[in-house]
């Protein structure tokens, strides 16, 4: 394979799709490991005295970068699908969105793990320290990255609505995750959730059609 095709490859629709399966599992990993290590009720401070809830955040935190990467992959190749089709006002509020979800994750990653760096350091750290980073950090993923990810939503489904690349089951599913993650209640699991899993159904409904146009396309040669 060429440096051209090989460079072309990775602009097809089947890796924006594999690139949002990724993202989606990553996060959704990611979700689960924090809401079982730092559960809503109870002392939120209890979690970094506990080997057990500890490792579950160090993991999660592991795993965001990769999650970060991957979206940001999805968001590139989706952009060079769009073409000369994507709208400039649609586009701008496309990409900022995207890229203010990505820095919302890292940083409240970097928050988390600040606060674990402390403490192995130290092996103590001050209850209300604790529960500041944990609020500044859900603060950040629940209520303003869930709003910029709302954004997202409603945007690349208008966006796949006039281009004529979404089917209108998913343009549904696309503007309802929209309006719940945007007025979905801080510290929301499911919330939390819709997002990678709208991103699940795209990416799935991107890799069919990839592979339907390319059998299309060789019963046609």
């Amino acid at each position: 394979m060429s440096e051209g095709a090989f460079a072309l490859e990775f602009r097809t629709p089947r890796a924006a799709a594999l690139a949002g399966i990724a993202f989606a599992g990553i996060l959704a990993t990611v979700v689960v490991l924090l809401h079982a290590a730092l559960p809503v009720g109870g002392d939120q401070s209890r979690w970094i005295t506990d080997p057990s809830r500890r490792g579950q955040v160090s993991l999660a935190l592991q795993l965001i970068p990769y999650a970060g990467i991957a979206f940001l992959w999805f968001i590139g190749v989706i952009r060079s699908q769009l073409a000369d089709r994507e709208d400039k006002l649609f586009a701008t509020v496309f990409l900022g969105s995207g890229l203010l979800f990505v820095a919302m994750l890292f940083a409240a990653a970097a928050n988390v793990g600040a606060l674990l760096s402390q403490y192995s350091v130290s092996a103590s750290v001050p209850t209300d320290q604790v529960r500041l980073v944990g609020a500044v950090s859900t603060a950040l993923l629940s209520t303003f990255g869930t709003r910029m990810a709302a954004v997202f939503t409603l945007v690349v489904t208008n966006l796949g609505r006039r281009a004529g690349i979404v089917p209108r089951w998913l343009l549904v599913v696309g503007y309802v995750a929209a309006v719940a993650l945007l007025f979905s209640p801080p510290r929301t699991l499911w919330a939390v959730l819709l997002f990678p899993l709208w991103v699940f159904l795209l990416s799935v409904q991107i890799l069919v059609v990839s592979f339907r146009t390319g059998s299309s396309e060789g019963k046609a040669d």
